[in-house]
């Protein structure tokens, strides 16, 4: 039958199981609005306040549902407000389609009203992306754009449609959706690698294993779990890497890096063997790559051949899908148990070096203590997202995260302003969880617009602003390297976030006692709606540990904040 190209397009959206897009109407796209009007029983349409919001909600939806977010955008400033959306979600290896709209065939590259090369301003931020000038081809670049994004290491495509293509028509069939191709099946190069690695696993002592980001997609998690049990090995994680590993596993030590914990950190330097899953190492992780684990063999699994050696040179890598590595690994290791004895007293000597990060009672209103009062009243398969800066990291630290998926941020970009849409992306893409978005105040007020998102469609997202006056992240680096200059870092100015939360409808209030934000929270938990806390912290918080960029990751500049003897040594 002939379609519209507009009509192809939710077709084939319809055809790959979506059912929920964020997006915001401009004139190159009305007719795929006038569309999505008409399709309104079968898709979802969630209006943002902004289009940045709408690549972030994306974002948030697929890291939250496994499945592939859809954002939609105008030509010209609507696409171009998409940027920051899909470099956070390329960074991250997030699986997102952006359908962008531009102007006519024969108005390209005449600077015509609301016009820019979003294909080419994507280029480095994309798996992949189209300009779609013939309608004929744009059902099969939807699908194809669909299998890309989601198929080995995941990411963002942007599919870009000049406005004559929605109205054009063309003939449409329906396809099925097709899995994506994952490397369920090993290589034979693979299958020796596991081999190999067994063997050097069975040759070592001292064995560190790192969860990257990779390790949560490829859902490894009960794999390493079971990993570290039977070679008594610690495990830690990178900031991608929170909630691959239970938080609470005696094994777990921690973030590794900059921010790491002594305990991870330590345990990297001392090891004999370190296995790499999914992890790139990037800067914030190795610090000075030359003295990075410089004892061990380094073991990377990844499955984008790209991230092998390209920070850290191996002894030995897999390329493959983590999950599927593993799996083979746990067979041969338990057909020839490794020895655990030498393990074990090595084991416990990094538990040594683990700190409580359980806060005082009466240790004041801190984010430790603020963190852990969340922890204690929510349900355990909670979604916290966050914003970037101090928040990030403390929520990081002093959450446990005790089943994956539950800690959604951006890491590689360090976007502030994410966690507004992406949190109502989450809540709107598993609506049988309570989602808790812990931000700050710089990174609030750059999206907080996206509260009359919340309040529109009813999204209950809890809002912890860790309001302490200030950058808080700068102003710290400002603390330790710039000798206390603080340049532009003090956010003397509104709002007042309660009485903006009010503005748009949704609750609000301050707290600056434990009390106090006890019983707001449980107050914000039982009312199933949109809410905002301020929590009114001192602005000399820190997060510590701390490493100097480009310095060995055991060298602290700030060190861990021991609680023990206010928590009674416990």
């Amino acid at each position: 039958m002939k379609l519209t190209g507009a009509q192809i397009l939710i077709e084939c959206l319809v055809e790959q199981g979506v059912d929920t897009v964020f997006g915001y109407p401009g004139g190159s796209v009305l007719n795929i609005y006038d569309e999505l009007y008409k399709s309104s029983d079968r898709i979802r349409h969630i209006l943002t306040s902004h289009e940045q919001g709408a690549a972030h909600a994306a974002d948030g939806y697929a890291r939250a549902s496994g499945k592939v977010g859809v954002c939609i955008a105008t030509s010209g400033p609507g696409a171009t407000n998409l940027v920051t959306g899909i470099a956070t979600a390329y960074l991250d290896s997030v699986p997102v389609v952006f359908i962008t709209g531009n102007v006519n065939v024969n108005l390209i590259g005449k600077d015509s009203f609301q016009e820019a090369d979003i294909t080419g301003i994507t280029t480095p931020i994309t798996k992949h992306n189209y300009i779609v000038k013939d309608v004929r081809e744009l059902a099969d670049i939807v699908r194809e754009a669909f299998q890309i994004a989601r198929s080995g290491r995941p990411g963002p495509v942007l599919v870009d449609i000049p406005k004559n293509v929605t109205a054009e028509k063309a003939d449409y069939t329906f396809v099925p959706c097709g899995k994506a191709c994952e490397a369920d099946v090993l290589s034979a190069e693979a299958e020796a690698g596991v081999e190999t690695l067994a063997d050097m696993i069975r040759e070592s002592e001292k064995v560190f294993v790192l969860c990257g980001g990779g390790a949560l997609k490829s859902g490894a998690s009960e794999e390493i779990r079971r990993l570290a049990d039977l070679i008594k090995s610690p495990v830690g994680t990178t900031l991608m890497g929170v909630g691959a590993f239970p938080s609470s596993h005696p094994n777990f030590t921690g973030l590794i890096g900059m921010h790491g914990t002594r305990a991870t950190n330590v345990a990297v330097s001392e090891s004999d063997l370190f296995i790499a899953l999914g992890s790139r190492f990037n800067d914030r992780v190795t610090g000075d790559v030359q003295k990075f684990s410089r004892k061990a063999k380094i073991v990377q699994i990844d499955i984008d051949a790209a991230e092998i050696n390209k920070n850290v040179r191996t002894a030995h890598h897999i390329l493959g899908n983590v999950k599927s590595v593993l799996a083979r690994l746990l067979k041969l290791l338990e057909a020839d148990p490794v020895d655990t004895e030498e393990r074990e007293t090595w084991l416990g000597s990094i538990q040594a070096l683990k700190l409580p990060v359980r806060a005082a009672r009466h240790a004041g209103f801190s984010p430790k203590a603020v963190l852990n009062a969340v922890y204690a009243q929510s349900p355990k398969d909670t979604i916290v997202v966050t914003d970037v800066g101090q928040h990030q990291l403390w929520a990081a630290r002093y959450y446990n995260y005790d089943q994956p998926d539950t800690y959604i941020s951006s890491g590689g970009f360090g976007t502030m302003g994410y966690g507004a849409g992406a949190s109502m992306g989450a809540a709107l893409a598993r609506p049988d969880r309570r989602v808790v978005l812990i931000t700050g105040d710089g990174s609030f007020r750059m999206n907080s617009n996206e509260m009359a998102t919340m309040e529109h469609y009813g999204i209950p997202v809890i809002i912890l602003v860790m309001n302490n006056g200030v950058l808080g992240m700068v102003r710290q680096w400002q603390t330790v390297f710039y000798q206390k200059r603080y340049s532009q870092t003090n956010l003397d100015r509104g709002p007042d976030f309660p009485k903006l939360a009010e503005a748009y409808g949704i609750h609000g209030c301050s707290v600056c006692t434990l009390d106090q934000f006890e019983q707001a929270f449980a107050e914000a938990l039982a009312s199933g709606k949109p809410a905002l806390i301020d929590c009114r912290i001192g602005c000399d918080e820190s997060v510590t540990p701390m490493v100097a960029p480009g310095k060995p990751i055991t060298e602290f500049v700030l060190h861990e904040n021991d609680d023990s003897k206010e928590e009674g040594g416990n």
